[in-house]
């Protein structure tokens, strides 16, 4: 995997570590911690690649398939 090292919104550097990801909707509240992320140094942004982020949208379908109304996982586990 190729790692940009300039943030696409401010242009500060990037480096990486974890972040917590959270999506709320109307029927479900997901809470992600320890993703791993490229974090900005200047602005804080965090930036994941697309396999977390389609292992994150599959957390959600999941708790929306069990009608959880808030899941919490720790992606460090």
């Amino acid at each position: 995997m190729v790692h940009t090292t300039k943030c696409p919104l401010c242009g500060g550097d990037l480096y990486d570590g974890t972040s917590t990801f959270t999506v709320d909707q109307v029927d479900v509240l997901v809470v992600a911690r320890n993703v791993p992320a490229r974090l900005c140094r200047q602005c804080g942004e965090a930036w994941i690649g697309d396999e977390m982020a389609e292992k994150l949208e599959q957390i959600v379908r999941d708790a929306k398939s069990r009608r959880r109304q808030l899941e919490v996982i720790d992606m460090a586990a």
